[in-house]
């Protein structure tokens, strides 16, 4: 602790001031809690015990001294519970100063410019760090899932080569076939001997009968198996009889 210890003191701070807090300190940190700044108050008037604010990676801890300094008050706030840092400079020192998620509102003054900036410095630091906290795990994990998604697609773009291969062979064949004249045929066909003995059967047929048969027709039109022009004339020789 010693050897930290001097980091602490190019701010003005007392040295035996800060040697005083560190021995208190060794049995009060956690485990993996580190000290990252020590602000000491420096008052105008001689102070023979000044209050001391301490921060680490983990809470802000204020010292104040008692019994003539043969004691110490300790107060601590976890990072979770503190909502903004602030630090006011003033013509004597500067106050640093905290709020906490219970709008409680805890200040220190007489804190030695330098100081109090570095105090708010590594105070907005870990407030930083406790909001936007950095994982790397998820970000592992992505890049496999990406990696395999890659290996994976080769496989599709395959299959997808092989269905349009199959798709375009099968239009060929059906190109090839001439399924549909020898579909028409018999229906054009069966139209005209319709027509040609047709007189006698529509006379008599119903009007319900006949209006089937006209929609039947029509049928043939929208598929295409018969002309515009013969559906006209079917259509004329049907109603004609209704």
């Amino acid at each position: 602790m010693k050897e930290h210890i001097k980091s602490f003191l190019n701010e003005d701070q007392d040295p035996k001031a800060i040697e005083k807090i560190t021995a208190k300190l060794e049995t009060l940190l956690m485990k993996n809690e580190e000290v990252g700044y020590i602000g000491v108050q420096k008052k105008p008037a001689i102070t023979v015990f000044p209050d001391s604010i301490v921060v680490t990676n983990k809470r802000i801890i204020l010292c104040k001294p008692k019994n003539l300094g043969l004691s110490m008050d300790f107060v601590d706030y976890d990072w979770d519970d503190i909502a903004g840092v602030f630090v006011k400079e003033n013509i004597l020192g500067s106050e640093f100063s905290f709020s906490t998620q219970t709008e409680l509102v805890i200040n220190i003054d007489y804190i030695p410019k330098n100081q109090a900036r570095k105090l708010y410095t590594f105070a907005k630091e870990q407030l930083d760090a406790l909001k936007n906290p950095v994982v790397s795990g998820p970000v592992v994990v992505e890049t496999a899932i990406t990696e395999e998604i890659i290996q994976v697609e080769p496989e599709v773009i395959q299959e997808e080569i092989v269905e349009e291969m199959e798709t375009e062979e099968v239009t060929d064949f059906a190109e090839i076939m001439p399924a549909l004249p020898t579909y028409s045929e018999p229906v054009v066909e069966q139209i005209q001997t319709e027509g040609t003995s047709g007189e006698k059967k529509m006379s008599e047929m119903s009007s319900d009968e006949l209006f089937a048969k006209l929609q039947n027709y029509k049928k043939l039109l929208d598929n295409g198996l018969i002309m515009q022009g013969e559906y006209d004339a079917f259509k004329k020789e049907i109603l004609s009889y209704m």
